[in-house]
């Protein structure tokens, strides 16, 4: 990795920047909607207070110890943070898991698949990865439908694959090797 600090990434909408601490505020606004926690194993509802600026405080440490490539989604014509997207780096390998979660007023309008290609991008060529895998919880399918937009395969489903408050989760499996991703890198 040949990045100091986390870069910067930007598509035709989209900025993918660091997060910030004064991020942290918009980061509980819109992860503690009860909907977009429902949709990830990750993000607990209620949002405790301070939670994000802890989150993102973890972020520099992280990225040095080659852990995670977190970035925060910023639409490029306003500035709005919509959402969060990520590459948690595996010690095994040249692998990572994608991972993203998007506000509830932005959903339906391709900013996941957007973002998503830019990471996998940024993962395969700048991180040199060979692998990149992704899963969903089973009910939210439409995260499914994003990783294949970006080229990933399914490669079926793990029972209880994840934890949320205390529950076995059953989540879908999928994946993209470094050589399948060319077809895939810009939105058509």
């Amino acid at each position: 990795m040949n990045h100091l600090h986390i870069p910067t990434l930007e598509t035709e909408r989209l900025v993918l920047r660091p997060f910030a601490i004064a991020d942290g505020r918009r980061v509980q606004q819109l992860a503690g909607d009860r909907r977009v926690a429902e949709m990830t194993s990750q993000i607990p509802h209620p949002y405790p207070d301070r939670m994000a600026e802890i989150w993102i405080a973890s972020h520099p440490m992280l990225w040095r110890n080659r852990k995670l490539a977190p970035f925060a989604v910023i639409l490029r014509d306003s500035g709005e943070l919509i959402g969060a997207i990520s590459l948690r780096l595996f010690a095994q390998g040249p692998r990572a898991e994608i991972g993203y979660w998007i506000g509830v007023p932005y959903w339906n309008h391709g900013y996941a698949t957007e973002a998503g290609r830019e990471v996998l991008r940024f993962g395969f060529e700048d991180l040199e990865l060979e692998s990149i895998q992704g899963r969903h919880l089973l009910n939210n399918p439409a995260s499914g439908r994003v990783m294949e937009k970006l080229g990933m395969r399914c490669e079926g489903v793990l029972h209880h694959g994840a934890a949320r408050q205390g529950r076995l989760l059953d989540v879908t499996d999928y994946s993209i090797p470094a050589g399948n991703f060319r077809p895939y890198l810009r939105v058509a």
